[in-house]
């Protein structure tokens, strides 16, 4: 089970939004931008916590392993405990979201073979991952998708946002892809379109 932060709704809920931080980070990391993306409430908020705890601090969804190839155990066992966590909600729609390594587990949540399919997915600053026994689910319906990535970002190079991007596209995903000139962060300047998503895909 996965440490959770959650953000309830005002009033009856529409939907959840579920976002994934990064290497090192923890479950506050991403809370802030329940906020911004879902400013009137409409929504309950989830940021759960990776379960690993790992060198140099903070919570992992897996040790670094190369890109796009996590290592296989960690990745299995961290996408099944989102699967639990995300498949347990009460909702029918959820939009799925991450940073990073948060990133690189919502592209499997989200579009893996077998998986539901979100109400949205929200790629900032990461990679579709190639891990053994993790199989891409590549025929439609795709959810409407964002990729934002740093043009600079020395962490998770811009190519692999543009390969996601590529990739996606060509099998007839609906893509918004965005790059900032800056390096391994979010630029707020996304902000308005990932809420425009949001609220899209949950009203």
């Amino acid at each position: 089970m996965l440490d959770v932060r959650e953000r309830p709704a005002e009033g009856d809920a529409a939907g959840a939004l579920v976002l994934l931080h990064g290497r090192g980070a923890d479950e506050n990391d991403l809370f802030p931008l329940l906020d911004a993306l879902d400013p009137e409430r409409r929504l309950h908020g989830y940021t759960p916590r990776g379960p690993l705890a790992l060198p140099p601090g903070g919570a992992h969804w897996y040790a670094l392993g190369g890109i796009p190839t996590p290592p296989a155990g960690e990745f299995h066992t961290s996408l099944a405990a989102l699967a639990e966590l995300v498949d347990a909600l009460p909702f029918e729609r959820i939009v799925i979201g991450g940073f990073s390594q948060g990133c690189v587990m919502s592209y499997a949540l989200s579009l893996g073979r077998g998986r539901t399919r979100p109400a949205a997915l929200l790629a900032l600053s990461g990679f579709i991952p190639e891990v053994a026994g993790f199989e891409l689910d590549l025929e439609a319906p795709f959810p409407p998708v964002v990729i934002a990535h740093g043009t600079y970002d020395p962490v998770i190079p811009v190519q692999y946002g543009r390969a996601a991007r590529d990739t996606l596209a060509a099998a007839g995903a609906e893509v918004e892809y965005r790059e900032s000139p800056i390096e391994h962060w979010i630029d707020p300047q996304i902000v308005p379109l990932l809420r425009e998503v949001v609220s899209a895909a949950t009203s």
